[in-house]
């Protein structure tokens, strides 16, 4: 109903927001202590990527202090001249050459401020291919149970979604700071130079405009971290509102009005407190400038009260003024440079831990290679647990296949079918007994080379956004008759006959002239990609979940008739389909209870009866 009311509540930050906390608590001072570590890491991660281009970033960023320092040296010569004693055109002609030597530093710092800004956006891009190539390297690479741990999932969504993002921004902070800082330097040495004196009045000019940008700045923070909640149900309803997914249901529940009164509802909400922060921006604003104001009439109080004490000339007052305005904005520079690098190493670090982690992850793929075929694969004893479970998933499983056997594992939900098969696959490593090949342990092969000797049909297997050829070959082109064969064994030639392309389709509509599939199609392209490896071991988890039952009972018959000399382990729900095995596993709770063919099973009136049983009772 329109006047239905509605309920708003909090969704939890995301990972983009992790250390909003951290950064809300922290002060600049604390910050400011971190400077040397964060600056060391983007570096590094600079140097990994082009060694040239930060050597040249940070040189020619290094010498345009240099010249900022000689140009405002250089302006105590003109004005010395300016201000001395004759006729004006005298005195203008001595200006020139220290005119010249300004003009020559401005053009000189221009030059080498460009070469730097140059140099930097050459390392962006190189950064960004560097972090995320680490990242993706060692994700594509830890071990599968891995994926199964709450920690390490948890930590892999902070360093994909936020830690990779940041490395060149915390390169870009970083070198800002840099830049801020040498500017600083540079006016601290100039003044130095000119009279130690002038040094405090830095201070006293910069300071107050520091403070409003420093409280402007947290001022903006805190409320754009209490807005994350809300902004973040807006982003959900907004894409409710505008993505495919959920289009159909939008309109058979006639749900845009109400979704529509959501979104204004919490967007008015974020305007309120938007223009609130305005208000307070603006005040902060004003009583910085006029603190700002106050100090920089204390500056001229103070040169004044030199230059009627002779303690400076007037040239030297003229620079010390240029000098102090040039740190001022050098100052406000460093400051929001270094809040913005804290809070982006916050999330960098997590990048950072996240890959030391994922490294001790590795598999050893220094291991010698599987053999190139067995004559038997025995488990024994295996015992596995996942990551955080409380209870093992398979408790001392046992289980002898022969080459060229078809072997089923059946069992209820749960009972450790999946897992078993991936143990055998060599994609999960017990936790304890042993898997051989022959007389090969595989816990002592090279993981990597043993699974270019299985191929997995999984019930959740991936929808590539490839084309139909490669979500069959998946990169492993063995010709034409080898893709062929594997599509006709699959079914799969007869879904492949109608699209428009052939095997040239793109098999993703969110891509022009991309096509859809249904998941029975999907299922046969996923079967013909197993049978296209041409493995020794082919395990096949509920190829059939999404089939109607002529393309069911079409798919068993031919996996029948081409399995001669392959082992292939079925894992079905669907017992009718595992009448015709050598040898049936039946598990229950992480254990094997009975073994054997159907017909022994039947006889033996246990588990496995009892399932077949009421699953042939419902087709009565």
């Amino acid at each position: 109903m329109p006047d239905e009311p509605l309920e708003l509540s909090e969704i939890s930050i995301s990972d983009w927001y992790a250390h909003a906390d951290t950064m809300a608590q922290v002060g600049f001072l604390t910050m400011a202590r971190r400077l040397p570590s964060l600056v060391g890491q983007a570096l590094r991660i600079a140097w990994s990527a082009s060694r040239r281009d930060t050597l040249a970033m940070v040189g020619l960023n290094l010498l345009g202090g240099f010249f900022t320092a000689f140009g405002l040296l250089a302006t105590t010569g003109v004005l010395t001249a300016l201000f001395s004693q004759g006729p004006t055109p005298d005195r203008v002609m001595a200006a020139l050459p220290s005119l010249a030597l300004v003009a020559a530093a401005a053009a000189l710092r221009a030059l080498v401020l460009a070469g730097a800004g140059w140099a930097q956006a050459r390392l962006t891009p190189q950064i960004s291919r560097v972090t995320e190539q680490r990242l993706y390297g060692l994700t594509s690479r830890v071990d599968l149970a891995a994926y199964d741990d709450p920690d390490f999932h948890d930590a892999l969504e902070r360093a994909n979604n936020r830690g990779a993002v940041v490395a060149d921004a915390v390169v870009s902070e970083a070198i800002d700071v840099l830049t801020a800082a040498v500017g600083i330097l540079a006016t601290a040495g100039v003044l130095g130079v000119l009279h130690p004196v002038l040094l405090p009045l830095l201070l006293l000019a910069v300071l107050p405009g520091a403070w409003a940008a420093v409280r402007g700045a947290r001022m903006r923070y805190t409320t754009e971290r209490s807005l994350i909640p809300a902004r973040r149900r807006k982003w959900i309803v907004a894409d409710l509102l505008s993505e495919r997914a959920a289009a159909a249901e939008v309109r058979a529940f006639t749900m845009r009005a109400f979704l529509l009164r959501v979104y204004d509802s919490v967007a008015r909400a974020e305007q309120d407190v938007m223009l609130g922060l305005a208000r307070r921006e603006t005040a902060t604003k004003l009583w910085g400038q006029a603190l700002g104001g106050l100090g920089t009439g204390l500056v001229y109080l103070a040169l004044g009260l030199l230059l009627a004490a002779g303690a400076i000339p007037l040239a030297v007052a003229g620079t010390a003024v240029l000098a102090i305005r040039t740190g001022q904005q050098s100052l406000t520079n460093l400051l929001f440079a270094t809040n913005r690098l804290y809070e982006q190493g916050l999330y960098f670090t997590d990048f950072l831990g996240f890959c030391e982690d994922a490294e001790r992850r590795l598999p050893d793929l220094a291991a010698p290679d599987a053999p190139a075929g067995f004559e038997r694969i025995v488990a024994q004893d295996v015992v596995f647990t996942y990551p955080g479970a409380a209870t093992p998933a398979l408790r001392g499983v046992s289980v002898e296949i022969k080459r060229g056997e078809v072997i089923a594992l059946v069992g209820e939900n749960g009972s450790g079918k999946t897992t078993l098969a991936k143990i055998l696959a060599g994609l999960y490593t017990p936790g304890g007994g042993v898997v051989r090949w022959d007389d090969t342990d595989l816990a002592h092969v090279n993981p990597e080379h043993l699974r270019t000797r299985t191929a997995v049909i999984a019930q959740d297997h991936t929808r590539w956004p490839l084309t139909a050829r490669s979500n069959i070959t998946m990169g492993t082109e063995r010709g034409e008759p080898a893709l062929l064969a594997a599509a006709a064994v699959a079914g799969a030639d007869e879904v492949v006959a109608r699209l428009p392309l052939g095997y040239r389709t793109l098999l993703d509509r969110r891509f022009k002239d991309g096509h859809e599939l249904s998941g029975g199609q999907w299922q046969r392209i996923a079967v013909a990609r197993g049978f296209h490896r041409e493995c020794d071991l082919l395990i096949c988890d509920e190829p059939t979940a999404a089939l109607d039952a002529r393309a069911e009972h079409a798919l068993f018959e031919r996996v029948r008739a081409h399995a001669e000399g392959r082992t292939v382990i079925l894992i079905t729900h669907r017992l009718a389909s595992v009448r015709y095995a050598d040898r049936i596993y039946v598990l229950d709770h992480g254990r094997v209870v009975e073994h054997g063919t159907h017909e022994a099973l039947m006889r033996n009136d246990g588990l496995y009866a009892d399932l077949y049983t009421l699953q042939a009772s419902a087709y009565r």
